[in-house]
């Protein structure tokens, strides 16, 4: 039975993961910072199956306590799914909070790229698979995006740059692009509006956790010499936008 650790296991895309790879028969070790979601999954997946690590991904001694704790049969990590990360804010950058921008390149960049580093010896030996999260906003810029646009361009390049170097290891690596998802992510962009994230969403028809899910277990699930580079998905209702003009005059 191969084990997958999936990062911001505790609400949105990283929850649908989490049961989405348990109903396909692998075990799961689940992180997120609230305990009782992740015990609440504890409770509906099964202890044998869904291993709660109660965690904030930037705590690197936190992070490396739970894993070097992990049961025997979790232990082993096949599947590295890099889910957790957040925006925050909306403004435009001169009017941006800089503790915002800090927070979403810690979580987004610097917590992302430091457990894949501590997971990479494993992955290697056991040939697994990394499925990074990145987003549209890492191709296509809009008001507001800043920081965040620029924390999932990294992810989007750093899963090129680990393709490359992972050459002949046998290390598959992904990078997800997701348009709108309906999920707690706006929410928390907007310092808990949950209003502002039904007006965004409503009429879209959006993406849902659970898609996402889907194609993250469908690609870990591939042969081992297929590998998804990058996917890139929206919403059918959702496409691309014009250029912006600024007039003078």
């Amino acid at each position: 039975m191969k084990t997958a650790l999936v990062t911001g296991a505790t609400s949105g895309i990283g929850e649908a993961c989490a049961r989405a790879f348990v109903g396909a028969g692998w075990r799961v070790v689940g992180t997120g910072r609230r305990a009782e979601r992740l015990q609440a999954l504890v409770d509906e997946l099964g202890e044998d199956r869904f291993h709660p690590c109660a965690y904030d991904v930037r705590d690197e001694a936190a992070r490396d306590a739970a894993l070097e704790t992990l049961p025997d049969a979790f232990a082993k990590i096949d599947c590295l799914v890099n889910n957790a990360g957040l925006a925050l804010g909306a403004a435009p950058a001169q009017q941006a909070d800089l503790a915002d921008w800090k927070t979403m390149i810690d979580t987004n960049v610097v917590a992302l790229a430091s457990l894949t580093h501590k997971l990479l010896p494993g992955l290697i030996e056991r040939k697994g698979a990394i499925v990074m999260l990145s987003s549209v906003a890492a191709s296509y810029p809009y008001t507001g995006g800043n920081v965040y646009g620029g924390t999932k361009a990294f992810v989007r390049q750093f899963a090129l740059g680990l393709r490359s170097d992972l050459s002949g290891t046998g290390v598959r690596v992904t990078s997800i692009e997701p348009g709108m998802v309906e999920t707690e992510f706006t929410v928390v962009r907007n310092g808990g509006d949950q209003a502002a994230s039904d007006n965004l969403y409503a009429g879209v028809n959006p993406l849902t956790g659970g898609d996402i899910a889907e194609t993250v277990l469908w690609i870990a699930s591939l042969p081992a010499h297929v590998n998804i580079n990058t996917l890139e998905l929206m919403p059918v209702n959702q496409s691309f936008a014009g250029f912006q003009v600024a007039r003078e005059g």
